[in-house]
């Protein structure tokens, strides 16, 4: 089946269905999207950008950013952040302080919230936070070839006047010797960077390093090895959707970062980079029709990271 009649498929029945999920009201700001909303693009290797629904209204990409810090971050330090961050899935929710204590301040992986400040907190080394922030920005916008995206100031303050649990996992990761900088500088570039908003059209731009072995397929140009690509992906698939990972990689089958503001980056390696929005969550905080778009997606189009 072509692409574009797929994705018209896809976006077609999604609009029908009447579950769709609850949007994050503890972020005040996300509580205030329509739920009806969905969005979905793909970006292929070939040089093709196939859109249906909503896919040019932005939305808070909120954790999918945590994608591209992770980048940047690896870009700075190399493998030597494996030593603050770990690699395995959490089994907890993305704000669980529970295995930090177990862990002694050590995050489980870099996608859930305490690694992601950790993140932060690197890309802060040598920086102010306004630098570090202006740095996140101009990457995305660079992956993109689109200066118009921008940070949503009011979605960053809100997440920073309702944010307690995550000033709690961040001074207990401080008292760790975890964190080098004072925890509201790390946490400023933290809520910043989950509030810049994006469209389905952009944010499946923004991927396709990844699925292109870390080339750009436009230019040719690299922008990070095919090995961290590769790495990068791994993360996406094993942990991009906190205590629901396992459940996507089952009936998914591709690496995907999801956010609370209803939005998944899935990668087909080789093939395409995909994005979808969709503002209401599931239980375990991930956009519930954006799951069943892009599982209803790679089986029409027998995309699995699995297959022969």
């Amino acid at each position: 089946m072509p692409l574009e009649q797929a994705l018209a498929e896809v976006a077609a029945e999604m609009a029908e269905r009447t579950d769709r999920g609850d949007v994050a009201t503890y972020i005040p700001q996300l509580g205030k999207v329509d739920p009806k909303k969905f969005g979905i693009a793909a970006v292929t290797n070939d040089g093709r950008t196939l859109v249906a629904g909503d896919a040019d209204q932005a939305f808070s990409i909120q954790s999918i950013s945590k994608v591209f810090t992770l980048t940047l971050a690896l870009g700075n330090v190399g493998d030597a952040l494996w030593k603050r961050v770990g690699r395995e899935p959490s089994g907890n929710p993305f704000n669980s302080i529970v295995q930090l204590e177990h862990e002694n301040g050590i995050p489980r992986n870099p996608f859930i919230n305490a690694g992601a400040i950790v993140i932060s907190d690197i890309l802060l080394a040598g920086h102010q936070p306004r630098e570090a922030i202006g740095e996140i920005l101009r990457f995305i916008q660079f992956l993109c070839d689109d200066e118009t995206i921008i940070i949503d100031r009011e979605v960053a303050a809100s997440e920073r006047a309702t944010g307690y649990r995550n000033f709690a996992l961040a001074n207990y990761m401080k008292s760790f010797g975890n964190l080098h900088h004072a925890p509201e500088l790390a946490l400023g570039v933290y809520f910043h960077h989950c509030a810049i908003a994006m469209s389905c059209r952009q944010l499946a731009m923004a991927g396709r390093f990844l699925a292109n072995g870390g080339k750009n397929p436009a230019t040719g140009h690299s922008v990070v090895s095919a090995e961290r690509a590769r790495r990068i992906c791994a993360m996406m698939l094993t942990c991009g959707h906190y205590d629901g990972s396992g459940d996507f990689a089952f009936r998914v089958g591709i690496p995907g970062k999801s956010g609370v503001g209803g939005g998944i980056l899935g990668i087909v390696p080789g093939v395409a980079s995909l994005a979808v929005w969709s503002p209401g969550l599931n239980a375990n905080g991930n956009s519930k029709l954006g799951s069943l778009a892009l599982e209803k997606l790679a089986r029409m189009m027998n995309w699995s990271i699995f297959a022969p």
